[in-house]
């Protein structure tokens, strides 16, 4: 997904001034199977908001887990011992060597989307109906053909009904509007999502401000994310990538109530709602972007590292807390003809370096990319069931 966020950093610094960018209810459910069972652990938000105590000794003793206010669906007791094995799977170590866990996202995505399917499957013999998602693709992008390939692909695994319309380059607004408007009236849709980046000729923000936020399963019109952004709201939607990282720290029993949390990169659609999602579970945030000054600093106090810069091994070793937990979004290909396509996909993390410092560590890939896509998914259905009034 990193082709959408890449900021054109060098050793830490942004080399030229960014372009200026764009940048107001109701409630997003847990999804549960047919068993009771959650699909997804993350739970509303609102159920997360506490009042700021500042109490004398707050300070010194911090905040409890959110664990401890809002309780998190109960897993079957076979199940959460299976589900964890498949999340930490620990490498061996040495008297000097310490080797991070390897939070493994392609297996706690497939357990979602398992979860998914059988609830679309319940749908449909219930009220004749299953979940759309449509996808709008301007241009031939590679990279953009893949991802739209992958979402489609993984819809029909879990039964929901996909529908791509593909834009040539040179379109126009008009003409790409005029899509977006078909799919919001027809209510066999109920996700609408405009693969990015756009054009440069096609104003994205415009775009956002059309699309019906009802049925924003990306969760980047202006009143999902601000909705993100206030305590006490809920948004319809929450942004597939950082919901998916979220998820993985809850699955993986990491505390975030009260952590250093650093973000590094703050694009609309990755780090400013990371970063806006780990204040509303109670992390203490840093944002590292491509003009902060001495990055490594500000990133070697955090517990919990998560970068979304786009840049192949930006983060060293040394630049990680020993023990933290490092969510890796960044995916950027790298030339490499021994690989079968030719290239290889980086994280923004070098991965060597990263495992003897940090206590659990994503892939790349096989971490947060196969998150994004549950998401998506779990998103889609949400809204669906959320249309028809199907619980």
């Amino acid at each position: 997904m990193m082709a959408r966020v890449a900021l054109p950093w060098r050793n830490g610094l942004r080399t030229r001034v960014p372009a200026g960018s764009r940048g107001c209810s109701g409630a997003q459910t847990t999804l549960r199977n047919d068993a009771g069972h959650p699909i997804i652990i993350s739970p509303p938000l609102v159920s997360l908001d506490i009042p700021d105590d500042w109490a004398p000794g707050t300070a010194q003793s911090g905040f409890s887990s959110p664990l401890s206010f809002c309780k998190l669906p109960a897993f079957p007791s076979l199940l959460y011992n299976a589900l964890m094995i498949s999340i930490f799977v620990f490498m061996p170590t040495s008297a000097n060597e310490q080797k991070a866990a390897v939070i493994d996202g392609k297996s706690i995505a497939d357990e979602i989307r398992s979860r998914i399917g059988s609830e679309v499957r319940r749908m449909k013999e219930s009220i004749g109906m299953v979940p759309g998602l449509a996808v709008i693709v301007v241009g031939h992008r590679r990279d953009s053909q893949t991802y739209v390939r992958n979402k489609v692909m993984a819809c029909e695994e879990v039964g929901i009904k996909s529908m791509v319309t593909q834009l040539p380059e040179e379109c126009t607004k008009d003409q790409l509007l005029g899509a977006l408007s078909c799919f919001d009236v027809d209510p066999s849709v109920h996700g609408i999502l405009v693969q990015l980046p756009l054009p440069q000729h096609l104003d994205e923000g415009r775009v956002l401000d059309v699309l019906s936020p009802e049925k924003d399963v990306d969760g980047f019109h202006p009143i999902n994310m601000g909705n993100l952004a206030m305590r006490g709201r809920e948004p319809l939607f929450i942004p597939c990538t950082p919901k998916g990282c979220i998820e993985l720290l809850l699955r993986s029993g990491v505390e975030i109530a009260g952590k250093k949390a650093t973000v590094i990169g703050r694009s609309n659609i990755v780090g400013l709602p990371a970063s806006l999602l780990l204040q509303r579970h109670h992390a203490t945030v840093s944002i590292v972007h491509a003009f902060t000054k001495n990055p490594e600093h500000i990133t070697c106090e955090a517990d919990i590292v998560v970068t979304a810069a786009g840049v192949p091994n930006l983060v060293r070793g040394n630049w990680l807390k020993p023990g933290a937990v490092v969510i890796d979004i960044g995916t950027t290909p790298v030339e490499d003809q021994s690989c079968e396509h030719g290239y290889r996909l980086t994280g923004d993390v070098c991965y060597e370096e990263a495992v003897r410092v940090a206590s659990a560590i994503t892939p790349v890939p096989g971490g947060v990319g196969p998150m994004t896509i549950a998401m998506l998914l779990s998103n889609t259905l949400d809204s669906a069931k959320r249309v028809c009034a199907f619980t």
